[in-house]
Formats: structure tokens, C-alpha cells, sequence
């Protein structure tokens, strides 16, 4: 299960986040990113980051650690803001917390080198689980001690939206053509990079590793849901459709190639939107 921490401060408000993350220092003396339960986005959101985030990181891609946090309703009270005084005392209990990364810069394709089989491989991820929140207007990547890492996953899985239509989503093509990487895998004469992410990472992802993935989920976070009888049900609704999704790579591989192929020597580049007090953190 993921290490469990408890807050015992609540620092300030990300208001770049559109579900008004916050950043929390815990108990163990370390400091989180607190995505939190009360949110607008609810739950789903946080069983995503923790299914996607684990999966990334299964694939040896750099993501940075997840953290269960238990957050004590009595923090609001020392809060001036309003939103956030209701934010906490809706989340009591437990929420999800990404280790902070310090100093961390935005990541821009035009300053940051890409390794392209690195592209491929984070492009290729995205497609298996849906990432719509990747963009070049949008990266939800850092840049953090000459290494890129991916951020923010909430967006993924979008099939636990509406379960009963969850399979017709298994085939379906992956829209690249604004993602901030899609300029960054090499094109024609060189090893495509896609095809190259796809002979890598697909025998990883087995029965085994979804099921673990998974498992990471508080079972809190999926009790109660409509059309199924028990915890243990929507846990292997999520796992037969990320293996369908898998078992599907003939029908969105090929396509996310040819995206590929087509962006290449276009990148774009991403104006910050970095506020002032993280440039001065430590």
C-alpha cells in the first residue's frame, strides 16, 4: 500500500490547479502536494493519479512519490481563505499527496532536451490510459534536477466516468496532435520511437502489475459505486479495461505514429504560468 502520512500544516493553495491543490507539510517532515477529496473533481480524480501514477512508475517512467494523507478538519481553522477553510473541512480524513519537488521548473519543449525514445515511451503511456491533460498549453511535466517528471493524472481513465459505455473506449484512437511531446519522437529514417515504446512497455503491463496498480486504491475511494456489488468488482472492472485497452494497440499504435510523424520539427513553446512564491521556495 502507498507509505500513509498526516498533515499538520496546511502552507498555501496551488490556484494554478483547477481542484485547488495544496501544499502541506506532514508529519514525517515532509511536504506534499495535497489533492483532496472534497474537491470539485471528487474521488475518481484521485483513484486515476494513484492507478495511472503507479503504472507510470511500473514502466519506468519518472513520477514523483504518492503518499496517502490523513487531513485533520481542525487545520481550517487557521486559514484566512474562505474557499480553502471549506476545501479542508470537506476532505477530512484521507487524500493524496505528491512529494513536492523544490525549485522545480515548468517544462517547456523549446528549453529542455528531450530524449526521443523518452518521448515515445511517455507518448505511448498517455494513449494507454487517456491522458487529455498533457498539452503544450498544459504539460503537467517538471523539470527537476536535470530529469523530467510527470505530474498530474487525475485527467486519465476518463472510462470510470461512465462505466456502462467504459468498453467502446478500449479501441479507440488517441488524439496526440496537441500534446507537448509530439514533436519530440524521431520521424523517418530514424527508429520510430512509438513502435519502439510499444515492443518495451506492453509486455509490462500484465495482469499482475494492474492488479497490484490497482490495489494501491483505498477501498473508501471505491466503495459505493452504481452497478456494483463490492469493492473487489471495481477493481477488476478497472483492470479488464486496461487490459482491453492493451489488447487494443492495433487500433491506436499505428495512428499515434503517424501523429508522430507529422509534428515532428514543430514543437511549440510553453509560457510559465509558475507563481512567484515557487520560484523562491527551498
Amino acid at each position: 500500500m502507498l507509505p500513509h502520512v498526516t498533515a499538520v500544516r496546511y502552507v498555501t493553495p496551488l490556484r494554478e490547479g483547477g481542484s485547488l491543490p495544496g501544499l502541506m507539510e506532514a508529519d514525517d517532515l515532509g511536504t506534499y502536494v495535497v489533492k483532496f477529496v472534497g474537491a470539485g473533481q471528487g474521488r475518481k480524480t484521485l483513484v486515476a493519479e494513484i492507478i495511472s501514477g503507479t503504472l507510470a512508475r511500473t514502466l519506468g517512467l519518472p513520477v514523483p512519490d504518492l503518499v496517502t494523507v490523513d487531513v485533520d478538519p481542525a487545520l481550517a481553522g487557521g486559514e484566512p481563505d474562505q474557499e480553502v477553510q471549506d476545501l479542508l473541512r470537506a476532505s477530512a480524513g484521507l487524500n493524496l499527496g505528491m512529494d513536492y519537488l523544490p525549485r522545480a521548473l515548468d517544462f517547456d519543449a523549446t528549453a529542455f532536451g528531450v530524449d526521443p525514445a523518452l518521448a515515445g515511451r511517455v507518448l505511448w503511456f498517455d494513449a494507454l490510459v487517456g491522458n487529455v491533460d498533457r498539452s503544450w498549453r498544459n504539460p503537467n511535466m517538471l523539470y527537476w534536477h536535470g530529469s523530467l517528471y510527470l505530474i498530474d493524472h487525475g485527467a486519465t481513465l476518463t472510462f470510470h466516468h461512465n462505466w456502462p459505455g467504459a468498453a467502446k473506449s478500449a479501441d479507440r484512437p488517441f488524439d496526440a496532435t496537441q500534446h507537448a511531446l509530439i514533436a519530440c519522437a524521431p520521424a523517418g529514417g530514424e527508429p520510430a520511437a512509438i513502435d519502439a515504446a510499444d515492443a518495451e512497455l506492453a509486455p509490462r503491463i500484465t495482469l499482475d502489475s494492474l492488479t497490484a496498480a490497482v490495489a494501491e486504491v483505498p477501498d473508501v475511494w471505491l466503495a459505493d459505486e452504481p452497478g456494483f456489488d463490492t469493492v473487489d468488482d471495481v477493481r477488476r472492472a478497472y483492470v479488464d479495461r486496461l487490459l482491453a485497452r492493451l489488447d487494443a494497440r492495433s487500433s491506436w499504435v499505428p495512428p499515434l505514429r503517424e501523429q508522430a510523424a507529422t509534428a515532428r520539427g514543430s514543437r511549440r513553446s510553453v509560457a510559465s504560468t509558475r507563481p512567484a512564491w515557487l520560484e523562491g521556495s527551498k
